[in-house]
């Protein structure tokens, strides 16, 4: 028998047991269910390992697993990915972005690495760009960085001012791809259901094109009483899944939906390879930003737009 129990539920465990030749093995990850027969060990790829308590020669909780640090220029391009722009065009390597207007994301450019010329003139292009497309320019630049400093020296400015910061979180899978609460269905492409669910009244036009651009999404749901109350949206860049479009009815909220819809998202990760994940939170969200805090997200950056009058 091992020296866990029902209360280790939910915790990180290494077991050590025997497998059918005698050989002894190890398991790490969270304990998901235990017995008086078997117990079941949650690995972070998110494959249950089910074991037979005979077969226990060991087991006790671990510190939970440590988050790495995160190369914060890896994930600022990491998150363009995971939720591509409509229109792409380059200046050297930064990444000019246009989706008719919808999102800030998706119509702004992302100044990170070398513009391949001067990085006045590559702001004139990104001005043309812009102004040919009916669009005020935008910036998105994580604070701090050299390109926001350079891009304000030449007169860009705060685009909304009135508005929060945003955080982009991190975590590992191992924090985060628990059993969920609900049942979550998690589908390659998104129905009408799940726009109606996600959007208050009609859905963008150029919504689906975002949405479902990115080489491999995941769309998931939650449904009670008849009907779709839970949506998000998965993508997966590397080994990391990006979790977005969250979004939970109003008379449905504080029930853990949300949890479990990112759950679900990040369970169906685990199999394809991710093992990180990453979310955006406005800075003043303070509900959202607790549910994803009490998760285990930390900060990796914060970011707001950037505009030329």
């Amino acid at each position: 028998m091992s020296g866990l129990s029902a209360r280790d539920i939910g915790h990180r465990v290494v077991v050590r047991h025997r497998l059918g030749d005698g050989q002894a093995t190890d398991v790490i990850g969270v304990l998901q269910a235990f017995d008086q027969e078997t117990l079941a060990v949650r690995h972070a790829d998110s494959t249950p390992y089910r074991i037979q308590q005979a077969a226990v020669v060991a087991a006790k909780r671990v510190p939970p697993m440590p988050l790495r640090p995160v190369d914060v220029e890896q994930l600022f391009l990491t998150t363009a990915l995971g939720r591509p722009a409509v229109e792409t065009q380059y200046v050297g390597q930064w990444l000019l972005r246009a989706s008719s207007g919808w999102t800030g994301r998706g119509n702004s450019l992302l100044p990170a690495g070398d513009p391949g010329m001067p990085v006045e003139d590559a702001l004139k292009h990104a001005e043309a760009f812009y102004t040919e497309r009916g669009l005020p320019p935008l910036a998105l630049v994580r604070l701090e960085s050299p390109e926001a400093e350079e891009l304000q020296r030449l007169g860009w400015t705060e685009a909304r001012p009135e508005q929060a910061d945003v955080l982009v979180m991190h975590t590992t899978l191992d924090h985060v791809n628990g059993v969920p609460a609900y049942e979550v269905v998690v589908t390659d492409k998104p129905d009408e259901t799940w726009y109606a669910a996600a959007f208050d009244g009609p859905v963008p036009a150029a919504a689906p094109a975002v949405m479902e651009g990115a080489q491999r999404t995941a769309f998931a749901s939650v449904s009670l009483d008849g009907k779709v109350v839970a949506v998000g949206r998965g993508s997966m860049t590397g080994h990391w899944v990006g979790v977005d479009a969250v979004r939970v009815d109003s008379a449905y909220r504080r029930r853990g939906l949300a949890t479990a819809v990112l759950q679900g998202i990040t369970r169906w990760a685990g199999p394809l390879g991710g093992r990180r994940s990453y979310l955006e939170v406005v800075e003043d969200n303070v509900a959202a930003l607790t549910t994803y805090t009490n998760l285990g997200y930390a900060l990796a950056y914060k970011y707001r737009y950037l505009t030329k009058h």
